[in-house]
């Protein structure tokens, strides 16, 4: 009798009884990358379906992943670190993040921040989600979603507006064209749109405490962000 290699229960088939691993896993080849390759790009699940779904439809689509339907859908967190990554591979390429550090003094600690925030957007995206989640939690209290709800929600939602900074810095860079502003207002609108998609789309009301939400996650991240600068500051001196 063979042992699960995951969980060390007996097993007799070919799959363990207890958690479903394989009993022997197939070799890692070229077979095995078109299948990874084909899981993350298949158009009933994955990283195109995930895009897909929460840029059309974000708030049926991930109402549907939290009570309904998980296995189709990249995990948020992941996601939004993909898509981080993306942006951040972008923005190098073509040296986008060479204009916001520029703008501040070589070596003050706002210049150190910004080099921190590029090379570490994701987690950077991870507290903004949970700020403008926490927000959202106040303003949409009784609408009976948790606080990890609307986190995951946000992060699905925050993914899709770095990919949309993605194209806009691939466009800049071809064109010469400046979108990266214009591009940060469009992502704070699908943002509103989506959150107001998420709670209740009919309400007008909805949309303007959407937007309250957002502004307030990124000012308190911002005095967060000014708070650590200035003890540092403090420390340096």
């Amino acid at each position: 009798m063979n042992t699960c290699k995951n969980c060390n229960e007996p097993v007799n088939g070919n799959y363990c009884p207890n958690c479903g691993q394989p009993a022997k896993l197939e070799r890692i080849d070229r077979h095995y990358i078109i299948q990874e390759v084909r899981g993350l790009l298949f158009a009933d699940k994955g990283f195109v379906y995930t895009i897909k779904k929460i840029l059309i439809s974000p708030g049926k689509s991930v109402r549907r992943f939290i009570t309904e339907d998980r296995y189709r859908f990249v995990k948020p967190i992941t996601f939004l670190f993909l898509t981080s990554i993306i942006y951040a591979l972008v923005s190098n390429l073509f040296d986008i993040s060479d204009e916001y550090i520029q703008i501040t003094v070589e070596g003050s600690a706002v210049a150190d921040f910004l080099n921190w925030a590029f090379e570490n957007l994701g987690y950077l995206n991870l507290i903004i989600c949970f700020l403008v989640a926490f927000w959202l939690k106040i303003f949409f209290k009784q609408t009976g979603y948790n606080l990890f709800e609307i986190f995951i929600f946000f992060c699905f939602a925050l993914g899709i507006t770095m990919l949309m900074y993605s194209i806009a810095v691939i466009i800049q860079a071809v064109t010469d064209l400046k979108l990266m502003q214009f591009s940060s207002t469009i992502g704070m609108i699908y943002l509103v749109w989506a959150i107001g998609q998420f709670f209740d789309r009919k309400r007008v009301a909805t949309y303007i405490k959407a937007f309250l939400s957002y502004v307030l996650g990124v000012l308190t991240l911002a005095i967060l962000i000014i708070a650590v600068i200035l003890i540092e500051l403090a420390i340096r001196h």
